[in-house]
């Protein structure tokens, strides 16, 4: 996993007055209460990822503008600062807000550990648009400097299963050519599906297995490609066992459709170079969440791997070395990855979803 985050900085950005140099390693499951800033980490995902998909101000302008972003606001908060390391590359950037409330992007630098090379300063953009994925966008000779790093962040997935109504993308048509990366929202886990299907059989005969374990009832997809003008769809029809009758998308209960798009999420062949998934738990019968810890696990040999929960019983399936707790200081978000030597003579007796509850793992409430 040469191109996972090992290293993180974020300033001032959002509930996250100040995390410095927070180490990554394959699999992070982020725990914490309600408003304690879990989302707030995944939402630094989110804006890096638009930042490198020429998208900034576009992110800032849907999260409020840059005054909703910045650590309790304009007064207190000047600019947001930034720095993330890849094994021997690294990228970092400050946003400041403009008259405008869009963000400005300045003292951009790249870092490749070379003998003499270290940083090397990019400049700035008013405009928001990174420097570093001009270099490789137009494919100038210091882009060997930034692929790496540009290639890591724009293959990240942050998935978000949560919409699973009558009217989600997923439960509907789409394009059989519609099938490079599982999108999102699982827009295309149709004619996705249907590639591993007729490519990858190994892979779609995992998928199939994992969701049979959860949905017993569950044969196969039915993934027939049918004429819409010029074009062919698909969508994810199935069938029961002992029946031939397929099934469209809209009986799948919400548990069993959005279990199907992480199953596939978390066993595609070619996974981007870091997964996030946001409470992927929501709606999953007890049985499940215990399946989807084990995917978690397999997926996590393969590509790095973060989580952001509350489900006790998924924090069940992990180490104490894979549990990062976030609270609330002062305020401000706090990130610490646990230790299993301070809780070596609790976990004789408990599991670690148990310690979180008892509050052992201190991730509850917090009164300031």
């Amino acid at each position: 996993m040469n191109n996972s985050l090992d290293k993180l900085t974020v300033k001032g950005f959002k509930s996250i007055k100040n995390l410095t140099d927070f180490e990554l390693t394959h699999l992070n499951v982020i725990i914490g209460g309600n408003g304690a800033g879990k989302s707030n980490l995944i939402n630094f995902f989110r804006m890096l990822r638009a930042l490198v998909d020429g998208n900034l101000n576009r992110y800032v302008k849907d999260n409020g503008g840059a005054g909703d972003l910045l650590f309790n606001g304009r007064k207190h908060t000047k600019k947001m600062e930034f720095e993330t390391r890849f094994g021997s590359r690294g990228y970092r950037f400050n946003l400041s807000p403009t008259p405008n409330d869009t963000c400005s992007l300045e003292d951009e630098a790249r870092y490749y550990e070379n003998g003499t090379t270290g940083w090397w300063n990019l400049g700035d953009s008013e405009d928001g648009r990174s420097r570093m994925v001009d270099e490789v966008l137009k494919g100038k000779t210091q882009a060997k400097f930034s692929k790496p790093v540009y290639d890591a962040i724009s293959s990240w997935q942050i998935y978000h299963f949560h919409d699973t109504s009558s009217t989600a993308a997923m439960r509907h048509y789409e394009i059989v050519q519609d099938n490079k990366t599982l999108r999102t929202d699982a827009a295309n886990i149709g004619p996705f599906l249907l590639k591993l299907k007729n490519k990858q059989t190994r892979t779609y005969s995992e998928i199939l297995n994992a969701v049979r374990m959860v949905t017993p009832f569950f044969d196969d997809f039915v993934l027939e490609p049918r004429e819409a003008g010029a074009k062919l769809e698909v969508n994810l029809s199935w069938t029961q066992k002992g029946s031939d009758y397929p099934m469209q998308p809209y009986h799948f209960s919400d548990g069993t459709i959005r279990f199907i798009c992480l199953a596939t999420a978390l066993l595609q062949p070619d996974p981007p170079s870091t997964i996030i998934i946001d409470e992927p738990e929501l709606g999953l019968h007890p049985a499940a969440i215990s399946i989807l810890g084990e995917l978690i696990e397999v997926a996590a040999q393969h590509t790095q791997v973060i989580v952001a929960t509350q489900s006790p019983s998924l924090i069940d399936q992990f180490a104490i070395k894979d549990i990062v707790v976030v609270n609330r200081e002062d305020g401000a978000s706090t990130f610490k990855r646990l230790k299993e030597k301070d809780f070596s003579v609790w976990l004789e007796n408990y599991s670690v979803g148990e310690l979180w509850t008892k509050n052992v793992i201190a991730g509850g409430p917090v009164y300031e």
